[in-house]
């Protein structure tokens, strides 16, 4: 356990943004989180990848940050999703995380611009530097083109706010190098991964697949954290099929899908993301009835 903080530990959901005819649906996004707060989940993490925070208003973006904290309401942390690849526009967004009172801020590496190691470095060492608000790199070079090195997360863990990252790199030689390298709490971001990687020091999974399966993303973590291995390898061969095809196309084309099948949101995306092919869409349905989930 990172001794920077605890309490960023467990099942933590990367939350989807519900849409309604263009606008975020309020009225859904409170039955997603009672869903998840119902069912075990211990942070909630809206705003980032999962949530299409890409295809938000800046507005949108605040807005919606300040309603999940405001509906929440204390019953479990809230990491904010704050990244982007301009960091004057990325400390706006942590500077309202910490107004609104979320527990801490995700930021991730900046896309598209693709800084060297140094930038990198700077990029997260300038907003450490002006907000004391505790913050989670995220590494997910799939997305962003560009992937945080080992070395430059020791560096940035001797920054006291820099508290802990989420790697989506694929990766165990590289989650297992940062173990090694420095004490940051290291969580992971790959749904497949997540059982492994707690296996040698992982404190839990920022999750997509825990959006429709929340009770067995929670169970195979904490078997896992408690130390009961083969109760967690069981979970974890049950949850493998789903954390695959959660991803059979963009995420989360996928994990939408499902909880539009579920009823739980009107399976809306914004473009450039758009609804699943008819034949991944049976593949997804499939395994959903395998794990015994109902359809609406």
């Amino acid at each position: 356990m990172s001794k920077k903080n605890p309490d960023l530990r467990g099942s933590m959901v990367a939350l989807v943004t519900p849409f309604r005819n263009g606008k975020v649906d309020r009225k859904a996004m409170k039955g997603l989180i009672d869903f998840q707060i119902k069912s075990g989940t211990d942070v909630l993490v809206p705003c980032g990848t999962t949530g299409e925070s890409a295809t938000l208003s800046h507005e949108e973006h605040r807005d919606t940050l300040s309603f999940v904290v405001d509906y929440v309401d204390g019953r479990v942390p809230v990491i904010a999703g704050c990244g982007s690849n301009n960091t004057a526009e990325a400390l706006g967004l942590v500077r309202h995380a910490r107004k609104i009172g979320a527990s801490a801020a995700l930021i991730v590496t900046p896309y598209y611009n693709r800084p060297t190691q140094e930038g990198l470095y700077r990029h997260y060492e300038f907003l450490a530097s002006r907000v004391d608000i505790p913050i989670v790199l995220y590494n997910v070079p799939g997305r962003t083109g560009v992937s945080i090195a080992p070395e430059t997360v020791a560096r940035l863990s001797k920054i006291d706010t820099i508290v802990a990252i989420k790697e989506a790199s694929g990766s165990m030689d590289q989650a297992d190098k940062i173990m090694q390298l420095c004490d940051i709490a290291v969580i992971s971001g790959e749904d497949s991964l997540t059982y492994p990687l707690i296996a040698i020091g992982a404190q839990g999974v920022i999750s997509v697949t825990a959006n429709v399966v929340p009770g067995l993303v929670h169970d195979m973590v904490w078997a896992a954290l408690d130390g009961k291995m083969t109760q967690a390898a069981e979970l974890h061969r049950r949850h493998y099929p789903f954390s695959k095809v959660a991803f059979i196309e963009t995420n989360p084309i996928p994990v939408k899908t499902a909880l539009g099948w579920m009823g739980k949101l009107k399976p809306e995306l914004r473009l450039p993301l758009c609804e699943m092919r008819p034949e991944n869409e049976k593949k997804l349905l499939e395994v959903l009835k395998q794990l015994g989930i109902p359809g609406k």
